[in-house]
């Protein structure tokens, strides 16, 4: 469906990115005076995704946080086996989804750039039936949770208890296989407050119900993981309904269509190139916490290093967030035939996400020594955390533009091109060297985690060199080759779909 205002698909947006690319391509004007017109016209489109976005991705990994601070006060193994179960397995899937996900991201922001709102609902139907039939094999790894860690060398004992904590995960899979698919549906239309609130009323739910089942019913890490999983499954209930009833969608979502069943292998190919993108990239942090689990006091290196990654995760949903919104904007541009305003937007952008992330590693540098007393009471963690504290600074910094880049190109379809750089900077440079000057070395979790942050800084090197060299007139042709590849143009073989 092509063209066409409508007051539910945020008609304005058009109109300011229009605008935005009229004032770019105004040779005439001071190029100083265009460009503060252009930050000015970018913030206001920019705000409406990133803003909620930041604020949904920061609620939904405080879920995960609290869920550890809860184990964390059972005991320092209980935290420990949190941390394993949920950094060491869960994150694998949260990965994989993710990633699988992120075709859905590329294809929805251009389609609704180009005005081909009906494509938006059959792109994430179809996504949803991709992710669901892989959420099933991840199930079963999940219930060989423990010999998998006894066999990569983890505690016996912390691995028993890890695998407790990662059964009642196993629900928590199948609500990211349509969680993913139904965010990346409305952060294309720049829907994204709903989800905010959404998040926001699920976390008081998921405290008060947590405290009740860890600590008054007494059902410890398990019970911790279900209130996770039961969490997660209300925010996918919520999303869904909201798209059901909603007038803001009544153009990209039609109702249950039999088209998400056709083209699924083409799709799929789409989806395992995302997937590997961004599970390579997802899961490298991961083998720093089970690196981490080999050396000479894995608990201590474990409680440190947790303490330390969930709070670069949490200044991670930040970054996130502006990863989102460098995707959305990026892909409608494109979608739109926008090449300036998609080129300037990736500017914006990274800047602003650059500069917040610089003052959070400032904070975080100042409170070095109390902030391990969030997660647990004891001095010997809190020592660890505090000399930790640089290599989380230098790790937030980095993570102030590294997302947004693999945000621009998601939005871009750069997913294959980018895997193949994750490929060589973060397995064949930064974890072979974190391994040598964490263990050759004797530089334990410090020298594990210098190697990792030299892949990670090699990686954002390149995608900027990458980025910065970009023709966004060729990007515009192939995000219309794209869009006409993917679109359906044959009725589907079964008779229509079925309305709200």
């Amino acid at each position: 469906m092509a063209g066409g205002d409508q007051r539910g698909d945020s008609p304005s947006s058009h109109e300011l990115s229009g605008r935005l690319e009229g004032i770019l391509a105004d040779g005439e004007a001071p190029w100083a005076r265009r460009a503060c017109k252009a930050a000015a016209l970018e913030v206001r489109l920019l705000a409406p995704i990133a803003a909620p976005a930041i604020v949904v991705y920061v609620l939904n990994n405080v879920l995960s946080i609290s869920t550890q601070i809860f184990c964390g006060h059972l005991g320092n193994l209980e935290l420990a086996a949190s941390s394993l179960g949920n950094n060491g397995i869960q994150i694998f899937a949260y990965g994989l989804m993710l990633g699988m996900g992120s075709a859905v991201e590329t294809l929805c922001g251009q389609a609704y750039g180009a005005h081909k709102y009906d494509m938006l609902g059959v792109y994430m139907q179809r996504s949803t039936v991709l992710l669901m039939a892989t959420g099933v094999p991840l199930a079963v790894i999940y219930a060989f949770s423990r010999p998998i860690l006894v066999l990569l060398g983890e505690s016996p004992e912390i691995a028993s208890a890890a695998a407790v904590f990662v059964y009642g995960l196993v629900p928590q899979i199948f609500a990211y296989a349509a969680n993913f698919p139904i965010q990346k549906f409305l952060q294309a239309q720049s829907i994204v407050a709903p989800s905010a609130y959404i998040s926001a009323a699920t976390l008081v739910l998921h405290l008060v119900v947590g405290w009740l089942v860890v600590y008054r019913l007494g059902m410890g890490l398990l019970g911790a993981s279900l209130v996770l999983s039961l969490s997660w499954w209300v925010i996918v209930a919520a999303q869904f309904v909201y798209i059901a009833a909603s007038k803001r969608c009544r153009r990209t979502w039609t109702g249950f269509s039999w088209m998400a069943f056709s083209g699924l292998p083409e799709f799929l190919k789409l989806s395992t190139a995302s997937a590997v993108m961004l599970c390579l990239e997802t899961w490298y942090f991961q083998i720093l916490i089970l690196l981490a689990g080999l050396l000479g006091d894995p608990q201590l290196a474990l409680d440190s290093l947790t303490v330390c990654m969930t709070l670069a995760g949490w200044v991670m949903m930040i970054s996130i967030g502006f990863n989102a919104a460098a995707s959305v904007r990026v892909g409608n541009e494109l979608g739109a035939g926008h090449p300036r305003a998609a080129a300037f937007s990736v500017v914006v952008v990274t800047a602003v996400s650059f500069v917040i992330t610089v003052v959070m590693a400032v904070v975080f540098l100042i409170f070095r020594d109390y902030i391990s007393y969030i997660f647990t009471e004891g001095e010997t963690v809190a020592r660890a955390v505090s000399d930790l504290c640089p290599f989380l600074a230098a790790t937030l910094i980095l993570n102030g533009i590294q997302p947004v880049l693999s945000g621009v190109a998601v939005g871009c379809g750069w997913q294959k091109i980018v895997a193949y750089i994750n490929v060589g900077c973060y397995y064949f440079v930064g974890i072979p060297l974190g391994f040598l000057l964490g263990f050759k070395f004797h530089l334990g979790a410090k020298g594990i985690w210098t190697g990792m942050l030299g892949g990670t800084c090699m990686q954002t090197l390149i995608l900027f060199w990458i980025t910065f060299r970009t023709d966004w007139n060729k990007e515009v042709e192939e995000a219309k080759k794209r869009l006409n590849q993917w679109e359906d143009k044959k009725q589907p073989l079964l008779a229509g779909t079925v309305d709200y």
